[in-house]
């Protein structure tokens, strides 16, 4: 009998190089490797799939600046592909939270920011009603829930680049743990996209 997942799930979204990066070793604010592949249907179709089900964004301060300075543009925009700007409006409407010791108050609607551990903060969004809790692509928070057991689902789009250095997102010392592919698609330049559940 299979159990069934009761309550709000954490559901992680990253993107990473074949050789297990998330990030350039020189400018990790250099995403220029992922663009290539992010916009082929396989990544797309992707994305929609996760943030579909889910009512709230959770994010570190420099991915908030970076996702919610660019996709709220996407909006109207000629030429954009249908579900990316699916993804745009719903990033705009979903509740946002978004964890930071720096920024004093939110510039974004519909934003709470929370300056407590990410452990803490995930107990008070599972407590809250809601749909899917969607992390996006915020390494920080997603390595603070690994490292506590509280992703139930992780989601990954590898792309066939060796960056050849950088920050792993999965490092040594995570809680041992099994997991099960429940989807999985390959695509365009070699895409790979991801899902496991936790098995729990």
């Amino acid at each position: 009998m299979t159990e069934q997942f009761t309550g709000r799930r954490v559901v992680t979204n990253m993107s990473l190089s074949l050789d297990g990066r998330y990030a350039r070793p020189d400018n990790p604010l250099d995403m220029s490797w992922v663009l290539p592949y992010a916009q082929t249907d396989v990544a797309r179709d992707h994305l929609t799939g996760l943030w579909e089900p889910a009512t709230t964004a959770l994010l570190g301060r420099v991915n908030a600046e970076g996702f919610l300075g660019f996709w709220p543009t996407v909006i109207g925009m000629e030429g954009a592909d249908p579900r990316d700007e699916g993804f745009a409006k719903w990033l705009v409407d979903a509740d946002k939270v978004v964890l930071s010791s720096t920024l004093g108050a939110a510039p974004w609607e519909r934003t709470t920011v929370v300056d407590r551990p990410t452990a803490e903060a995930i107990a008070d969004l599972r407590a809250a009603e809601g749909g899917d809790i969607l992390v996006l692509s915020s390494a920080s928070v997603i390595k603070a829930l690994l490292a506590a057991d509280e992703v139930d689902r992780l989601a990954l789009t590898v792309f066939p680049v060796f960056l050849g250095g950088g920050p792993r997102l999965f490092e040594d010392g995570l809680p041992e743990g099994k997991w099960t592919l429940t989807a999985q698609a390959a695509g365009e330049h070699g895409t790979l996209s991801l899902v496991y559940d936790r098995v729990r």
